[in-house]
């Protein structure tokens, strides 16, 4: 996600696949083996699907609707959400604050409901089928159960393919800029990285409508966004939208009078933080330069302007000396004479923190790291799902409890750990648009368990011959789903009471599978 142009396929399709993985994986191990040993086993694959599923729904989405909860307040006859009030949350009951149901949670409750019909495919004819030795079942549900994998294969493609033609049209961009604003604000990335795509875009535009391609037109325009005055070049309204949704927040934290301007030191601080290194020289040409009324102070659409001349001023100072590989032909696309990048340098002097890197430098970089850490991670979950397997079923063998309820509830504490922790941040933000990345990331998440995950169970089913024997837990998963997405459909505002009753479905979910077990359902 620190790379725009990826974040489509990161976004919509990477990081999906690779939270299902853990899950995936010891779904997967639990059914190799022995045919006999391996019918045993499938219980704690299937007690990591039904303990991640129910677990993600209930435990974090309470509390990332405890976190991002904000007042309800009356307006115009009706109920609204305190979003834009100072504070958004004052003491009252848990059904006097709640969060904001988006379109967007509203279309991942939609999806999540959908991708439980494999569920379906395959409980129904076993209960149908009643009563057999495993043998016998395994051999009547075998059709079913292609029929249900063939089904979560399709609905896992069509998932990520909706995923990334949303991410493409822009309709997740939501997510994008509260991750952007994260990782600018840790300082693991500069505004100018962040924006780099989006900028150089621009600039190649602007590059492409003057007749002088030389070095010359470089310097001039240089100097353009450094000399020229504010008010005749217009930002570009894409780059616009990027820069108001990343600092209208930060414009008013950093603003510490509350005059709604920013004097020298605010600024200044302001854009250290957003890493980006102003010279005292610069600070003051720029304040000579937008400080429109020479009060000493800058107001908000000010600083939007300088910080975006800032970053123009810099990407053609770059390309005064790297003039061959930024020439554009007639479409606007970049004639790379020289393809030749010097890496060795690169690698040299990279740090652990690549804030001070150049855009380009910056992107190359993370998209090194990125790759080869998620290799070693997947490598990771690989490498040990299948002893964790044997883990669970030993615990289970010594704490006389059964393994299906052991992976019920280590397997989602160790495959999931990350997610629950990214949601509860971003809720923490009280936003609209927080709010959404969190509920929204639980039920893609639920979604892929659907799909990617039970697909593995399924095609374990169908090529070992084993039988599906899980009524209890089927059960369980797909009616906490119902119940959730439900909620979500029904109304606008998802109150704190609400998600209350949400985080009592996962000891409700335990009870009620145990008590299904013990009248001989499965």
């Amino acid at each position: 996600m620190l790379i725009p142009s990826l974040a489509g396929l990161v976004g919509g399709t990477v990081l999906p696949l690779l939270g299902a993985v853990p899950d995936g994986a010891i779904m997967l191990f639990s059914g190799l083996g022995d045919i006999d040993d391996a019918q045993e086993s499938l219980s704690v694959g299937v007690g990591a699907l039904a303990g991640s599923t129910i677990m993600l729904l209930t435990i974090p989405w309470f509390l990332s609707v405890y976190s991002g909860r904000v007042s309800i307040i009356s307006k115009n006859g009706g109920k609204t959400l305190n979003y834009h009030g100072k504070p958004k949350l004052t003491p009252k009951l848990t059904d006097g604050t709640g969060v904001q149901a988006t379109t967007t949670i509203k279309h991942g409750a939609t999806i999540m409901i959908l991708t439980i019909v494999p569920f379906l495919l395959i409980q129904i004819p076993a209960s149908v089928i009643g009563r057999s030795d495993e043998a016998e079942l395994a051999a009547k549900e075998r059709w079913f159960a292609f029929v249900a994998f063939f089904i979560c294969i399709t609905g896992f493609v069509l998932y990520l393919y909706v995923q990334v033609k949303i991410s493409h049209t822009g309709e997740d961009t939501d997510k994008r800029t509260a991750i952007m604003k994260r990782l600018i604000l840790s300082g693991e990335i500069s505004i100018s990285a962040a924006l780099s795509d989006t900028v150089s875009i621009e600039a190649r535009r602007m590059d492409n409508e003057n007749k002088q391609k030389n070095q010359n037109y470089y310097s001039s325009m240089e100097e353009y966004f450094e000399q020229e005055n504010p008010s005749n070049f217009r930002i570009p309204s894409a780059v616009k939208d990027l820069l108001h949704e990343i600092l209208r927040e930060l414009f008013s934290k950093y603003d510490l009078d509350h005059s709604n301007d920013l004097d020298r030191v605010e600024t200044s601080t302001l854009l250290m933080d957003l890493n980006e290194h102003v010279s005292n020289d610069e600070l003051e040409k720029t304040f000579k330069r937008y400080d429109s009324d020479n009060d000493g102070v800058i107001n908000y659409d000010e600083f939007v302007s300088a910080l975006y001349g800032i970053m123009m001023s810099r990407y053609h100072r770059k390309n005064i000396n790297n003039l061959e590989n930024s020439l554009v032909d007639s479409e606007g696309r970049p004639i790379n004479n020289d393809e030749v990048v010097d890496e060795q340098s690169e690698e040299e002097d990279m740090p652990d923190d690549f804030a001070h890197l150049s855009p380009d430098e910056q992107k190359k970089a993370i998209l090194r790291r990125s790759i080869f850490l998620l290799g070693v991670g997947t490598t990771m979950v690989l490498v040990f799902s299948d002893p964790m397997v044997d883990v669970m079923k030993e615990v289970a063998v010594r704490t006389n409890i059964p393994s299906f309820y052991v992976s019920f509830i280590l397997a989602p504490l160790a495959s999931n750990a990350s997610e629950v922790i990214a949601s509860i941040y971003y809720a923490s933000k009280k936003t609209r648009k927080t709010i959404t990345v969190s509920l929204s990331a639980l039920e893609g998440a639920a979604s892929m368990n659907n799909t990617f995950c039970l697909a593995i169970l399924m095609g374990l089913i169908y090529f070992r011959g084993l039988a599906w024997e899980y009524t209890a837990e089927t059960i369980a998963i797909v009616v906490v789903q119902i119940i959730v997405g439900s909620m979500v459909l029904r109304s606008d505002i998802i109150t704190t009471f609400q998600a209350s009753i949400i985080l009592l479905l996962f000891p409700l979910s335990i009870m009620f599978i145990a008590i299904m077990k013990a009248l001989g359902f499965d």
